[in-house]
């Protein structure tokens, strides 16, 4: 029979092991190996049992156990020494309280899913893992994070697969009672509670959990309570769920009720208020709206309030194509946003103008969210360098003018939490460790993923309807001593899960080669919605079910951050073969780095930066693509033959270096006579020693700071509500006198066209109603391609000062020397841009004039120089 309601009876602990709540609580635990064997000390079978999760564990263990620990001496000194460590790590200074400068005294991060632990599981793939380790570094860095986003009833959904390999979906019910959450509560003890107004008259209302992320509070908004209606109950009933409306009811409650969850969590705890809030990819893009709102009831108007919150706000873009981009119908956010909806007080027609696609080939019919997070951050990344630069190209309409170059988004390549994804084993290892060792200490990992394989794969036949009787030779399922590739992600079609199935007959001779065997282990989820995602794990799973192979591939369902963590530690490749540019960074293989795990993938992300033959190998491209440079060549189309042909190409290149670099590279054993693969070996060595520093989550929290949140924050304090209005109210007047900024006239006198020499430059501009003090002329000179174009990372900027006062036609003049410091083609063009101190770069404004096609200049752009 179906319980009508569920709830959970929390154990009461003896007084002595009470530490071990606080110690539950924390998620800390998830990265800290002392902590996590404590909890195993309690009841070994029970931590397995409840997979490692210490709240479900301590809901679990029997009293009489309890009575035993309370009075065990041993356990309960283990017990003081992890408490203290724990409160040692949340109070001392870190590397934050001893760095110089006016950092930021609070920042928050919003994102629609964070990947903590499988004991919070509250993400669905790569974005939510990346926002769980910039929690945890931030915490281990000192930095004062608060975390934002939603708790979903129903999680992400569990994966597992038919008789025939067709992926099936359930979702288990969350009860945040049995999680490692405690519900914010107000000074008097009545729940926090976030409301939301919503067309018709009706509310959305939610509760505020917090989970604590090491030093970080991450704030959970829930709408499952009993004052919502159904409809609005379920707003928060599963990740990525839903239609169109329901899903932007949970980024109007992430983004909107999100600051207002910040906002009461620092004035019941005394947090401080944060001074630059950043949006992790742009379902939380509303809560700029919601800022603006506040300003608005104090008296500011919405274009002073937006450069207020532009100021204090940093926009992280995760996607390199346009469909990844939540878009809604304009209609429906009016809908939602108009006098009978959120935010009163602000005009939804400059709500609807601030997500337009104004850009060449944008639908104005369309809300674009991404749009949106840009036009209300002054600061804005991609996630890896290459990422950053399909970023600027790929929203270069929204700055017309302006080359992709100069496009204001920078990037800051993503990284990984060392602690919850190295191995206790690799951690362990002395720097100076043997070859023997290190190899010894590969083949242990790679033995503990087979066990672990064979259990899983056992499982999942059950699943699909095997009897016991069937599964005999699950027993013999890959080899410790055969060279093991991992490949487990998610399964848009970009990423070719299948691109290793293109010639078949090619793999099977891999797989079975007679020395040089190679085998697989292929997790990953597709979108419940992707039929295309889902017929492309139904075509690996029914070639891995060949009884000739099924001993050297496999395909694992349900991959989590459990599953995870083994394959990266036990695999000695990690595959990555997406078409380039579609994977934004990827570091799926930066934590297989971490374990001495050698990466073969295509130069896109992450590894186009950062490749070296030392650490692994580069999958060529068809479009001529190579580690550490821009795709070169014609490319191809995007139609169904230029597909597979780039597929045949790419494939093709992947097993010749399985064949004949990877593959022999782990079987040769040395010329030496150690028995050993030398080269592997180095590489390995050269994986953990030099490229395993550089893919550090605590690398990238510290570039977050040191580029992007401490100068949000600086703009953020010089922009109070009076500097706030003028910075608006300027704005405003050179926007509406810029149709008259122009260049008039170019001259140019060169004494030498030699190395050293100099140009010097007379330039006559028209400003209109606007002064000299609103605007900067600025020449931009480098070496020139064959169409005269000026390559933008070889560009210099100068700028040239006015000379005299105003002419009798009203136009000014500005002169300057160009000095000639480089060789070959060169050339120059002048320009006019907007220039006030608070703004934060020169193209943000998206306004610049340039000379006319027809301008009559003495002299020609392009010089070329000797």
């Amino acid at each position: 029979m179906k319980a009508i309601r569920r709830f959970s009876v929390r154990p009461v602990l003896p007084e002595p092991l009470r530490p071990l709540s606080d110690l539950a609580h924390n998620l800390r635990w998830s990265w800290h190996p002392e902590t996590r064997e404590l909890f195993r000390a309690v009841d070994p079978d029970g931590w397995q049992a409840t997979g490692g999760d210490p709240v479900r564990l301590l809901g679990a263990v029997s009293a009489r156990r309890l009575g035993e620990l309370a009075d065990d001496r041993g356990f309960l000194r283990r017990l003081a020494v992890a408490a203290g460590d724990l409160q040692d790590y949340l109070t001392e200074p870190r590397w934050y309280q001893r760095a110089e400068g006016e950092l930021p005294a609070a920042v928050a991060y919003f994102s629609p899913e964070f990947g903590i632990t499988a004991a919070l599981p509250q993400y669905s793939g790569g974005l939510g893992i990346l926002a769980g380790d910039h929690l945890k570094a931030a915490s281990d860095l000192g930095v004062p994070l608060i975390g934002v986003g939603l708790l979903y009833r129903h999680g992400y959904f569990r994966q597992s697969l038919s008789r025939d390999g067709w992926q099936q979906e359930h979702y288990p019910v969350l009860d945040p009672n049995e999680m490692p959450l405690e519900l914010l509560r107000e000074a008097g003890g009545a729940p926090v509670r976030v409301d939301l107004r919503l067309p018709g008259g009706r509310n959305l209302r939610a509760h505020v959990w917090r989970a604590l992320v090491g030093r970080v509070p991450l704030l959970l908004l829930d709408s499952d309570v009993e004052e919502n209606a159904p409809r609005e109950r379920d707003v928060t009933d599963r990740l990525y769920g839903g239609g169109s409306e329901h899903r932007l009811l949970q980024e109007m409650l992430l983004g909107i009720g999100g600051v207002r969850a910040v906002r009461a969590y620092c004035r019941v705890t005394g947090h401080p208020e944060p001074e630059v809030f950043h949006t992790n990819e742009g379902h939380a893009g509303f809560l700029g709206l919601e800022r603006i709102r506040e300003l608005g009831e104090h008296g500011a108007s919405f274009d002073a309030a937006l450069e207020a919150v532009r100021a204090g706000t940093v926009f992280t873009t995760h996607t390199p194509v346009p469909a990844g981009i939540d878009r809604f119908d304009r209609e429906l956010v009016a809908r939602h946003f108009g006098d009978d909806g959120e935010l009163p007080g602000v005009d939804v027609e400059q709500v609807l103008r601030l997500g337009t696609e104004t850009y060449p080939g944008g639908e104005p019919g369309l809300f674009n969210m991404a749009v949106m997070g840009l036009r209300l951050a002054q600061r804005a990344n991609g996630v890896s360098t290459l990422h950053g630069a399909v970023s600027r190209e790929m929203f270069s309409g929204l700055w017309p003018g302006f080359d992709a170059a100069e496009v204001p988004i920078t990037s800051v390549t993503n990284g990984v939490h060392a602690p919850t994804w190295t191995a206790d084993e690799v951690r362990a290892l002395r720097a100076d460790a043997s070859d023997a060792e290190l190899w010894e200490l590969r083949r242990t990992l790679r033995e503990q993923l087979v066990h672990e394989v064979r259990q899983r794969l056992y499982a999942s036949w059950r699943q699909r309807g095997a009897s016991q009787a069937e599964l005999g030779w699950i027993e013999g399922v890959l080899d410790p001593d055969v060279l093991t590739i991992g490949f487990a992600r998610r399964v848009p079609s970009y990423k070719r899960l299948t691109l290793m199935l293109r010639d078949r007959d090619r793999l099977v001779e891999l797989l079975l080669h007679p020395s040089r065997p190679v085998q697989f282990v292929v997790a990953g989820k597709a979108h419940p919605a992707d039929d295309g995602g889902k017929r492309l794990i139904q075509e690996l799973v029914r070639f891995a079910d060949d009884p000739r192979v099924r001993h050297r591939i496999v395909f694992l369902p349900d991959y989590g951050m459990g599953m995870a963590q083994r394959l990266y530690t036990g695999c000695d490749v990690w595959l990555n073969n997406p078409l380039r540019p579609l994977e934004a960074c990827g570091t799926s293989g930066m934590k297989a780095a971490l374990n001495g795990c050698l990466n073969l993938s295509v130069p896109d992300g992450w590894w186009d930066e950062w490749y070296e033959p030392d650490f692994g190998w580069a999958i060529p491209t068809a479009d001529g693509g190579a580690a550490g440079t821009p795709a070169g060549g014609a490319p191809l189309g995007e139609g169904p033959e230029d597909r597979e042909r780039r597929d045949a190409i790419e494939a093709a290149a992947l097993y010749e270096l399985l064949e004949e670099h990877v593959a022999p590279c782990f079987y040769d054993r040395g010329v030496t006579g150690s028995g050993l693969p030398e080269r592997w070996i180095e590489m390995v060595r050269q994986t953990l020693g030099r490229l395993g520093p550089k893919v550090l989550a605590d690398r990238m929290v510290r570039e977050y700071v040191e580029r992007l949140y401490t100068p949000a924050a600086r703009a953020h304090r010089a922009l109070d509500a009076s500097a706030a209005g003028r910075l608006a109210e300027w704005k405003a007047r050179v926007r509406a006198g810029w149709p008259r900024v122009a260049i008039d006239h170019v001259e140019s006198v060169c004494e030498s066209v030699e190395l050293g020499g100099s140009l010097a430059l007379r330039v006559r501009v028209a400003l209109g109603d606007l002064d000299p003090g609103d605007v900067e002329v600025q020449v931009v000179a480098g070496r020139v391609d064959e169409s005269d174009s000026i390559a933008g990372a070889d560009a210099v900027h100068v700028p040239l000062k006015v000379s005299g006062g105003q002419a009798e036609d009203g136009s000014w003049l500005y002169e300057g020397p160009l000095a000639l410091d480089r060789t070959g083609p060169f050339g120059y063009t002048v320009r006019v841009l907007p220039a006030h101190p608070l703004l934060a770069g020169p193209a943000e404004m998206g306004l610049v004039a340039l000379p006319p096609d027809d301008l009559d200049a003495r002299e020609a752009a392009g010089v070329l120089m000797r």
